[in-house]
């Protein structure tokens, strides 16, 4: 029974139907269905939006409720997709976004079948993402692939990643923490200025430079009244401020208390200086990377946490020998990460789960795991692993 479980988690032909599969059927079964695809009809209206010249950042209630928080960028990304007909672009959408993802996490320097069993536990966030036709997939992907783009000493791709995900949704700026393992840090952040200034200008290309500048003015006000929306919001805020906040009823927290203890916490994983050249340590990096992004942003929702899973999953595939609390903590963020699922217990997620945040919690322990894993680990006895899976 053991063996025959284990060849089916590291059957690759089962875990890439898993993985594509489901979410392209999904996908399919929304537009038959006609299912909402609200999410995608904000996508698209950045798109169309932008080269009408049309404020991003109004409600469109004739076309999709909430609102558009991306920037001008995200216009390019979508615009393949969004010159389809809805039907085939929402599903290429949801097949490029799960194959970018797959791309990133199996370059990641692992050892051999690791990248497999990371697709298995970000198999189900994935899904999750999948249902409302999220970005947080390329989000991640974006993450992930800055980190590896600096590994293969490939700076210049690398900076595009980061800018990329800067100038979309913000969080990819996160990919400036691997700046320290740049072997061409010039390099880099020559690369990062000139893809920065590139993405800047780039969508007025299909709008007008006048129109793109005031987007950014406005995108910067949209923000922050939707940091404000989120900190009393039922499907926002799910990270360890929503967690306090909830669980203290003290609603009028302010953020910044937490996260810059949390920003000491993070900094003190760079005092290793000597081991910054270690895959083991840099992994741990990565991980601690994908996982705050999330953790502490009021932003924070269910179909995030593709981001913070992929992070969870990685610092596990990391470990050596994993200790039963290591077991612990990954399968206690697997199981909460099907919260709000039909195969989640719904009396424990509406009244305990959901309103005080506790998504959040698991991958909060599991972050201060890492962090104490960067300043107590021996990597000196790190095992030399093979070449990473190519990109192509």
């Amino acid at each position: 029974m053991k063996q025959a479980l284990t060849r089916l988690i590291y059957n690759k032909p089962f875990v890439y139907s898993l993985w594509f599969g489901v979410c392209i059927l999904l996908a399919l079964k929304g537009v038959l269905t006609h299912q909402s695809i609200n999410n995608y009809l904000i996508f698209k209206h950045n798109f169309i939006n932008t080269i009408s010249q049309q404020s991003l950042y109004i409600q469109q209630p004739e076309f999709y409720y909430d609102r558009n928080h991306y920037g001008p960028v995200f216009s390019l990304i979508i615009a393949p997709f969004a010159l389809l007909p809805d039907s085939i672009g929402v599903v290429l959408w949801v097949a490029f976004s799960a194959f970018i993802l797959f791309k990133a996490i199996q370059m990641l320097p692992l050892g051999p079948g690791k990248f497999v069993i990371i697709l298995l536990l970000c198999a189900n966030d994935l899904i999750g993402s999948t249902l409302y036709f999220q970005f947080n997939p390329l989000i991640a992907a974006l993450i992930i692939l800055s980190f590896n783009f600096i590994k293969r000493k490939q700076d210049f791709w690398a900076a595009l990643m980061i800018a990329l995900g800067m100038f979309t949704k913000l969080y990819g700026i996160v990919g400036l923490a691997f700046f320290f393992f740049s072997d061409n840090k010039l390099k880099f952040i020559a690369s990062f200025i000139f893809w920065s200034a590139v993405l800047f200008v780039l969508p007025m290309a299909i709008s007008s430079p006048s129109f793109i500048v005031r987007t950014y003015h406005d995108w910067f006000y949209d923000l922050v009244a939707k940091n404000a929306e989120n900190e009393g919001s039922l499907m926002q805020d799910i990270c360890v401020m929503g967690i306090i906040r909830r669980l203290f009823n003290y609603p009028a927290l302010n953020n910044l208390f937490v996260i810059a203890p949390a920003l000491v916490l993070f900094g003190l994983s760079y005092l290793r200086i000597k081991h910054y050249r270690s895959t083991q340590y840099q992994l741990l990096i990565l991980a601690s990377v994908l996982i705050f992004t999330v953790i502490f942003s009021s932003s924070a929702e269910a179909a995030t946490y593709i981001i913070p899973i992929a992070g969870v999953s990685i610092w596990f595939m990391n470990l050596d020998k994993p200790t039963g609390f290591e077991i612990f903590l990954l399968i206690f963020a697997i199981v909460i990460s099907f919260a709000g699922s039909d195969l989640f217990p719904k009396p424990l997620y509406h009244f305990y789960i959901q309103p005080y945040k506790l998504k959040a919690l698991p991958c909060l322990l599991i972050w201060l795991k890492i962090i104490y894993e960067t300043l107590t680990r021996d990597f000196s006895k790190e095992k030399t692993l093979k070449k990473p899976e190519s990109i192509a």
